[in-house]
This record gives C-alpha cells, structure tokens and sequence, in this order.
C-alpha cells in the first residue's frame, strides 16, 4: 500500500474507533517467513483495507482505502460486486469524511461508482 494510503487507513482506523465502532486493518497476499515457508494470510484477493461493526446495531462493514488518485484494482472491484449482491455495507474512502458516510449511511458500494 502507498505511503499515503496508509496514513489515510491510519486516520480513518481512529476516526471510526472514535464513532462507536470497532475497526480492524486486513492484509492479503503471502509473504515468505526468515525459515523460507511461504504464509499465505488466508484472504481473498481483493479483500478490503479495513472492517469492523458498528456498535448500535453491530452491523460488519468493509472500507477500501484509496489516496485521491488511487483507483481500485480487478479483485477489489470483484469484491465489491460481491459485496454488493449482498447488501452488505461498504465502499471506497479516501479520507475519514467517507468512511464515517458508508458506516453511518450504511451504504453499499459508495466510491465505485
């Protein structure tokens, strides 16, 4: 993830911890471990940045974070339509003013489109 996304993710990981809602970054991909075994993080492809629930009703959201230029890559997109089938809350968030939008407005899909 680039450096900026990261402090965008960082700042809207407290945003939401701070609007009643547990938050938790995810990370997919395989990395090779110091004895040369490849982890793979269990994760499909294209998972979201962050997840979490809101507490008033504990209802699980996803949040892919993107800079302002960032666009979402095949899986990511995939994921989302995914998600969106589902009805499930989610979306794209390029600063905390979004994430608290898709949490709050318990939106399917904000920033795809």
């Amino acid at each position: 993830m680039a450096s900026e996304e990261h402090e965008i993710q960082k700042r809207i990981q407290v945003a939401l911890s701070q609007h009643k809602c547990s938050v938790f970054r995810t990370n997919v991909g395989k990395v090779q471990t110091i004895d040369h075994r490849w982890f793979d993080t269990g994760l499909p492809q294209g998972f979201p940045d962050l997840m979490g629930f809101r507490w008033v009703d504990n209802q699980i959201f996803f949040i892919e974070v993107k800079s302002k230029t960032g666009k979402p890559g095949p899986d990511q997109i995939r994921f989302h339509e995914f998600l969106q089938s589902h009805n499930v809350i989610h979306g794209l968030a390029r600063s905390e003013k979004d994430a608290l939008m898709i949490v709050d407005g318990g939106l399917q899909g904000y920033g795809f489109n």
